[in-house]
């Protein structure tokens, strides 16, 4: 099997659990690249992205962050945190996609529940 089928199926099976386990809370939907990481808050419901932050923003460039590193993933977390605040959502799921919870995307995932996100 190559390397892409495993990894689509492996985000397949993440989704999976997600939905059954989601009990009408939207998703922390976290992606990364080797030079940016980015987070969406959606409503699988609705259909609708609630709240988005990425290391692409200009913010982010103006305080030298390039996503590549941890650091950013922190401060991309607790930007999504307040984002999804002022909508007024406090409970989300982590979908972590294919990726593994370690590095970028944990340090994303703790500095969101700093911000006030529980999961």
């Amino acid at each position: 099997m190559s390397l892409k089928v495993t990894n689509a199926r492996r985000k397949q099976r993440v989704r999976l659990a997600l939905r059954r386990s989601a009990g009408g809370r939207p998703r922390l939907s976290v992606f990364r690249s080797s030079k940016h990481i980015y987070a969406q808050v959606i409503d699988d419901l609705k259909g609708e992205t609630l709240a988005s932050a990425s290391s692409l923003e200009k913010t982010m460039r103006e305080a030298g962050k390039t996503g590549a590193d941890i650091d950013a993933a922190k401060a991309v977390g607790k930007l999504l945190a307040e984002r999804a605040a002022q909508r007024g959502v406090k409970e989300v799921v982590f979908d972590r996609g294919g990726y593994l919870y370690h590095g970028r995307v944990k340090a994303l995932a703790d500095a969101a529940r700093e911000g006030g996100l529980s999961f």
